[in-house]
């Protein structure tokens, strides 16, 4: 079985797929400005299996479009949102980040937590902001330092990772060099790596590693989590994902 259908395998069943909270979530759309607005577009750019998706359709008056390249994800949306009556509320295309099915100027908001990555910050936010209205929201979730100067473990890992990781200020930059005006800012705190993601994915190991029999590749994607989660939890005070709000400026 290839790598990739091992990690749908061990995170289709989670709620989250990478570090955030539904409270993280409600304090971005108060962010954005948008919790009285009515008749929204949102699109929730690799989505997952939902958790914030269903955070926007419970909190906003919006129609959510969730997208993801992944099918088996958006089936455990899907129930999800049939489970909680929302269904109507959410519709789901499988679709890849970099060509999005939506037309030019069509959305009040893009939401993406901890997806982004996938393209780059910069090609994201430069190539999602054509589908947003003049006026519209972008509330993304990206991987951020929290300090000028970081032990050197982590800054190899992470540099080697995701090269684009740097600190809110250059990542506030990017985004007003390319046609955004911040309107919020956080970093999210240790709960939403170690309670919301981490700790239920170690709970999954075991069963993994059953269905698996133990086989390498099954043993080496555990192995590399839990070097990643050991990493955290040795360096939490220096990195975390960054939530930031922006608002696309009209031309």
């Amino acid at each position: 079985m290839e790598d990739i259908a091992l990690l749908i395998d061990l995170h289709r069943d989670a709620k989250r797929q990478g570090p955030g909270g539904d409270d993280e979530t409600r304090l971005s759309i108060s962010l954005s400005g948008l919790r009285d607005a009515k008749g929204l577009k949102i699109a929730d750019i690799g989505c997952g299996t939902g958790a914030s998706t269903l955070v926007l359709a419970r909190e906003l008056d919006a129609a959510v479009t969730a997208v993801d390249f992944l099918p088996d994800f958006l089936h455990q949306l899907e129930i999800a949102a049939t489970r909680e009556h929302l269904d109507q509320r959410i519709e789901t295309r499988v679709a890849s980040m970099d060509a999005l099915p939506f037309e030019y100027e069509s959305l009040d908001a893009i939401w993406s937590e901890g997806a982004i990555y996938n393209m780059g910050f910069a090609e994201g936010i430069k190539a999602w902001r054509r589908f947003l209205k003049p006026g519209g929201i972008l509330a993304v979730s990206e991987l951020t330092w929290l300090t000028r100067d970081r032990p050197e473990e982590l800054d190899r890992y992470w540099m080697q990772e995701y090269p684009e990781v740097d600190t809110a200020s250059a990542k506030i930059a990017i985004l007003e060099q390319n046609g955004f005006s911040p309107v919020g800012y956080f970093p999210l705190a240790r709960h939403c790596w170690l309670d919301n993601y981490y700790r239920p994915m170690q709970a999954r190991f075991a069963a993994f590693l059953s269905r698996h029999d133990n086989s390498d590749s099954a043993t080496a994607i555990v192995a590399a989590e839990q070097e990643e989660i050991a990493l955290y939890e040795r360096n939490a005070a220096y990195v975390s994902y960054g939530y930031y709000i922006a608002r696309r400026v009209s031309e």
